[in-house]
């Protein structure tokens, strides 16, 4: 990686008027600052923004009075999975709107800070909804245990010991490579990490439990699927910009990333749904490896588990927004078929 893509970058002014309106480069370029939605080097954000926008939904808006009462007749496992999976939900929500807003600081495109400020704004509001969850059905002291899960329980560190690594290496080294590295972590995620403990919460409702949480966890994964397919973009375009990257170095840090990725999620979902009736670890695991299929393909790779490119847990489809599988992106005219490759797809076509 060149001495360019490891300058630190600068943040970005408020104003600079002797540059253009519309931005060079999202990393390392130059604008005024000045956001005009109809002059844009990328007119596709402005439909992300969009379409994140219309999602807009507050956490009191969601009926918990059946969940009040549904919770202290939980199993004791579920009432103990129930505060875990929340916990990591809330260590990993929560510094996403401090992701979004450090590398806002760090991005030339006006249009491009507009669409993270509108994510950070969104994962405020998942945070708040898991502490709006917990405040409804169970004790403080227990709301603090939750969301004490992400500092002591050591599963959860192990599990979260690379997100950590990744987020404070930008922070404290902002240049590019290390921006597209907390990118790539975002859209796992966004895609992934999630994905077990949404999972949870899904179970419980179809057998009739805990249905208001469930709403509220539907509309956290709506949002985190545009939020995944928005970061996603975000990344390809910055990678077209900067072709240098398009290395198999790079491509293998990600695959790696995913791979670990997938393990520590597998690893956590047996942890944590030990023993949950209507969950199978194995369909769990498959499912795990079917996301991480997904979210490889929205960064323009192949995928890592062919054996994982169908949905093994169906039910959970009347519970879960999904994309296309053939869509068209703005990087592309038709549906592009993934092949194996040590290079990143479709970057120099931008």
């Amino acid at each position: 990686m060149n001495t360019t893509t490891n300058t630190l970058l600068t943040r970005v002014k408020v104003l600079d008027p002797l540059n253009p309106n519309r931005a060079t480069a999202i990393f390392g370029g130059e604008a005024s600052g000045i956001l005009n939605w109809n002059d844009l080097k990328y007119p596709h954000f402005y439909k992300l923004r969009q379409r994140i926008r219309s999602l807009f939904w507050t956490a009191n808006e969601v009926d918990m009075t059946q969940d009040v009462k549904q919770f202290p007749r939980l199993e004791p496992g579920e009432q103990e999975a129930f505060l875990k999976i929340i916990g990591l939900l809330a260590t990993l929500d929560g510094p996403q709107t401090d992701v979004a807003a450090k590398l806002s600081a760090y991005v030339t495109d006006p249009s491009v800070k507009s669409l993270f400020a509108t994510i950070a704004d969104q994962e405020s509001e998942h945070n708040h909804s898991y502490a709006y969850v917990l405040s409804s059905v169970t004790t403080f002291d227990n709301q603090v245990k939750s969301f004490e899960m992400g500092r002591r329980d050591a599963v959860l560190l192990k599990r979260n010991e690379r997100i950590a690594q990744v987020y404070n290496d930008f922070a404290e080294n902002p240049t590019v490579v290390h921006a597209l590295k907390a990118m790539v972590y975002t859209t796992l995620l966004e895609g992934l990490f999630f994905y077990s403990g949404f999972a949870f919460f899904y179970n419980l409702a179809r057998n009739g439990k805990m249905v208001g949480t469930s709403t509220m966890i539907s509309y956290i994964n709506r949002d985190e699927l545009e939020h995944g397919r928005a970061m996603s973009d975000v990344f390809r375009a910055a990678m077209g910009e900067n072709p240098e990257l398009n290395t198999a170095e790079f491509t293998e840090w990600i695959y790696d990333a995913y791979r670990h990725s997938v393990e520590q999620e597998t690893e956590w979902s047996r942890y944590v749904l030990e023993g949950i009736d209507g969950i199978d670890p194995d369909e769990m695991e498959g499912y795990i490896k079917y996301r991480a299929n997904k979210m490889l393909r929205m960064l323009g790779l192949s995928e890592l588990y062919e054996e994982h490119t169908d949905n093994p847990m169906k039910w959970i489809r009347a519970y879960v927004d999904s994309f296309d599988n053939t869509k068209t992106d703005f990087f592309e005219g038709t549906s592009r078929q993934y092949t194996k490759t040590s290079d990143l797809n479709g970057f120099d076509d931008l």
